[in-house]
Order: C-alpha cells, then structure tokens, then sequence
C-alpha cells in the first residue's frame, strides 16, 4: 500500500545514514543541557555534548508549519499550510520533500511518529517519499497507550506507550536496513498533551518540588510542568535506546542525528527566561534547541552562534550528505553543511521570519523585531524587555521593511480550502475522518478541537455528514466506517452518496465502549476523550473522477440516536 521505490543506489561514496528526532511541544528550557535542573536529560544531552549545536535555532510557533519548513526547506506559507486542522495542515506536493531526495538517491525511508501535514494521498507520508510510515497523520491524538493508529494507510492498533512503540518501528528499521543508507524521521508526539505517561517516568515528578520555575510563578501550573517533563524524560530513554543500539551495531560513526523540537513549550514553565510559548512569534515560541552529530564528520562540542532555522534543515543535510536537488528549485533555507563540517567560520547575517495567526517577527543575528515593531537585542536582552525602537531607529524601520516585503511575497501565498483527494492513482487507500467532515443538524464534534475528535448526537433523518472532495481517479471502493452503537439503537439504516452513486447498510451490531484517556492523564485534558471504534462495511461503491461532495446520512433510525462516527476508509477494488 506504500509508495514504490523509483531510486538508483549511488556507489561512489558510503553515504551517512540520517535519523531525525522531532519533539512536540517541547521548549528550549526543557533540558537539563540547557540548565533545567528541573529534569535530567543526560541521553539527548550526550548528542550535543559529543557533536555541534545551534545557539540560535529557530523553528515556527506551531506544530504543521515547523514540519513543512523541516520537510521542504520552503517558509510554510509557500506551501499553502494555513492551518493545524481540517486540511489547513497539507503542503503543497509541487515541493519535494527530503524524502523525495533521499529515496531518489538510494536512500531507504521511513517515519514512525505524528506525521501532520495531510493525511489523504497525495499529502500522505508515503506519497511524500516515505516508503514507510507508522502512527497518526493529525495534529494530536487522544490516547497514548495501544490506540488506534496506521501502517501504512491500514488501520492497525499500537502496542504500548506510543513514544516507545515509534521508537521500537524506528530501530527494527534500522536493522532491516544495515546495509544501506537509511533516513529515519521520528516526530514523536510528546510532551504534546494529552499529558499521559508511564508510571515509572511519572513516579519521579509527581512529589518533586520544581527548583526552576517561570518568571511569573503565578501563571505557571505546577502539575502540567510534571507532566511535560516526565513525558521528556521519556523521551530522553528513547533516546538512549536508539543512540546504544547505533553504537552496539556499529553504525554510530556514520549516522547524522539531528534533536529538535516543533516550537516552544506548550505551558508556562521554565524556558530561560525566554517570552512566550507555543504560538507565539517571540523568542519562546519558536526557540528550539538544534543538536547534530555526526562523529565521522563532525567533531564534537562545537557550538555556532549563526541564526539557523528549520528551513535550513534540508538544504543543509543534502549537503552533508552530497546529495543533489534541482538546480532551478531554489530554497528558503541556506546550507550550512561547510560551517557545520569547519570549512567555513564566518557568520552569514540574514533574517528568519516567523509567522502565524497574522503576527509576523523577524531575527537577525542579533536583534529581534517583534510582531507590533518592537526591537530588542537578543544577544544582550533575550527575555525582549527593553524596546529599542527609538534608539536603533534605522535598525529597526529597514526592517520592517523587510518584514512586509516577505509578508507580501510569502504570506500571502495561503491557498485556503482545497477539497479532500480521494482515489489517487498510486494507492489503495484513503482515510476520510471526522476531523475532516462538516455536519448538518443534530450532530456535534465530540470536542471543539477536530484532531482526534468523532461524531454523536446524530438523531434526526435530516443530520448528515459531509466532506468536499475531489476523485482524482474514477473507481469502485469498499468503504469501511469505524464506529459506536448503543444496544438499543441498532438497526439504523446509512447511506453514503456521491453524485449518482450511493450505498446503504444497516448497523446490526451494537458496540458501546467506555471513552478512554482520563483514567491515564496526569493533568485535565482539553481534547477529545476518545474509544475503541470499529468496523463495518457498507458495501462498494463508484466514485466518477472530479469534486463534489460526498454524504453520509440515515435513511431509517428506530431507535433514540444513530451511530457515533470516527472515520470512512475507502479500499480501492479495481485495477490501478
């Protein structure tokens, strides 16, 4: 069901594997590297102390944009990324991403984790270059113990904490693939709330008195901070497993890790004094530590003071590798691969922009000016306290200059809602989730945020789900609905329609388990609960070519409500 390799195998030189570990929601502060005594990281510490660190790495405010920026080289807004949900989080397939070129050039590809930049083909991660792919494609998920996840666009359920499940896929990938170059991308999901995680990692926290606190002590709450920094501590172990098992197997010498997180941390919690968290464009919010090491080409302990961001990641990393792309594709980001390597010591001054919810700022080598025009020196000032706006006045009106021509020459390029493919050529199958549905008359989102979140309340003949979508390929599906039943109300008869096609089916087998999650969160939840949803299959259908919309409604409800609705999984029949 994944994507067929189209790659030739280079052989002129031994080409280094890469792994890259993206954190969700993790801040700067959140290491003990960092000076947090708060946690100990000593595993994620150990890549910066044995290879080189970026000071001064910049990634986006929020989770979508910062892994299109990572995965393209391009400023997300240039790939049509607009959003978090619902389909605002896609990138434009026009843009090869870094696993388009390492596959190309003999790489084998894969990602475990949360992948959050589009779910249905073309923008799922196996249309993307990944050959393989394990985990979630929305934004959060509401269960982090053996949930509901994907194998490759199949639905299958995961086994244990989900950051050791990714971590497990990653390492069994590695050693399937020894004897060739390998790209692993791990987007892990923590400290990400839902705030759930083991007990052993919990057990440490949940008495602990917090040493580093935020500047407002007030504003921070001590039970979430646990929670997020057990969740790192986690991660910090999973480090430790797949850094040992690089070096038991001997492939430590010639791998590229790269440690970052997606943006600032996701509460108010120490972070070096640094203003802002998640969501903002000031230094907090998009102030991510940038660990690289490579012991056969980098030597260890080298910090650099250069302005880096996570559109430089790609660029960079082809050419520590020496791996070609299009020379009429020009990146937003630089690479800094002769820097890293000690070929090149002089500082590049340039600016990174970061952008969201309208509010643009821009860093400089040393200066930042905030989204309302605000100056400050960050090298002496990285808390942003004093405005410097009327003593750097020329400083700081070059740029806004500057901030207002990339807003007009990128920002300006969010192409707003596309429908959802389904039907692609190259793949069977195609997930269309609740996130990703509009509904009509009774029926609600099980919570406000549409990442994880399912349909109830479905009561009336009336209520109706909907999706616009395109079929980019006529065929016949089966379409399988994963759902929700109570005893009493079994019978209901549903239809899906598309244009001149439709199928019904009537539910017969009630299925009402208990919602899940609390019983394992260290800190209230704003999210979805979730539960164990299955299936049914409605029967196959026709879909023509082209964009309509596509509806699922019941024709007969003998009892109270319907069904509660999480996703439709479309198996194409035909010949491709």
């Amino acid at each position: 069901m994944g994507c067929a390799r189209e790659s030739k195998v280079v052989d002129e030189v031994e080409r280094p594997n890469i792994i890259i570990i993206l954190t969700d929601d993790q801040g700067w502060g959140d290491l003990s590297i960092h000076g947090n005594t708060n946690l100990s990281t000593p595993h994620i510490d150990s890549l910066a102390i044995e290879g080189a660190v970026f000071d001064n790495f910049y990634v986006q405010p929020v989770c979508s944009p910062t892994r299109a920026e990572l995965l393209t080289g391009m400023y997300f807004p240039r790939l049509g990324v607009y959003s978090t949900s619902a389909g605002g989080e896609r990138m434009d397939v026009s843009f090869p991403t870094l696993a388009d070129y390492f596959l190309k050039s003999g790489y084998a590809t894969a990602a475990y984790g949360k992948w959050h930049n589009g779910m249905q083909p073309p923008y799922h991660p196996n249309s993307r270059g990944f050959e393989d792919f394990y985990g979630f494609c929305s934004g959060h998920w509401g269960n982090y113990f053996s949930p509901m996840l994907e194998h490759n666009g199949e639905i299958v359920k995961g086994e244990g904490f989900l950051v050791d499940d990714f971590v497990n896929h990653g390492i069994d990938f590695i050693s399937k693939h020894q004897e060739q170059p390998f790209l692993l991308y791990l987007p892990l999901n923590t400290p990400h709330s839902p705030m759930q995680v083991p007990d052993v990692f919990w057990s440490k926290f949940e008495d602990r008195e917090l040493q580093k606190r935020y500047q407002n002590e007030d504003a921070e709450d001590l039970q979430f901070t646990k929670a997020a920094l057990a969740m790192v501590e986690n991660i910090d172990w999973n480090v430790g497993r797949l850094t040992s098992y690089l070096k038991q197997n001997d492939l430590d010498k010639n791998t590229i890790v790269v440690f970052m997180s997606d943006n600032g941390p996701n509460g108010w919690r120490w972070n070096g004094g640094l203003k802002g968290k998640k969501g903002s464009t000031d230094e907090g919010g998009v102030k991510s530590p940038f660990f690289i090491k490579w012991p056969a080409s980098i030597d260890s302990g080298q910090h650099f003071e250069q302005v880096m961001g996570s559109v430089d990641l790609l660029p960079t990393l082809l050419g520590l590798a020496s791996v070609e792309s299009p020379k009429d594709l020009g990146f937003d980001g630089r690479d800094f691969s002769s820097l890293i390597r000690g070929q090149g010591e002089q500082i590049k001054d340039r600016a990174i922009f970061n952008h969201w919810n309208n509010k643009t700022s821009v860093r400089t080598q040393s200066y930042r000016l905030d989204s309302e025009n605000r100056l400050y020196n960050i090298f002496t000032d990285p808390g942003q306290t004093t405005d410097l706006s009327l003593s750097h006045s020329k400083l700081r009106d070059s740029l806004i200059i500057l901030k207002n021509k990339w807003i007009e020459e990128v920002a300006t390029t969010e192409r707003g809602n596309q429908p959802f493919t389904l039907g692609h050529t190259d793949f069977d199958l195609t997930q269309l989730p609740a996130r990703d549905g509009e509904v009509h008359g009774n029926i609600k989102r099980s919570n406000r945020w549409p990442n994880d979140s399912f349909f109830t309340n479905w009561k009336s003949v009336q209520d109706s789900i909907t999706w616009d979508i395109e079929v980019l390929k006529k065929g016949t599906f089966e379409v399988i609905l994963y759902y929700t039943c109570e005893e009493q109300d079994i019978g209901a008869e549903l239809e899906l329609g598309f244009k001149d096609s439709a199928i019904r089916k009537k539910v017969v087998n009630p299925h009402s388990p208990p919602l899940i999650g609390a019983e394992n969160d260290r800190f209230p939840r704003m999210e979805s609960y979730v539960k164990d949803f299955i299936p049914i299959s409605l029967g196959d259908i026709h879909l023509e070519q082209g964009k309509g919309t596509l509806v699922l409604k019941a024709t007969e409800i003998p009892g109270d409500e319907v069904i509660d609705f999480r996703l439709l999984q479309f198996v194409r029949l035909d010949e491709q």
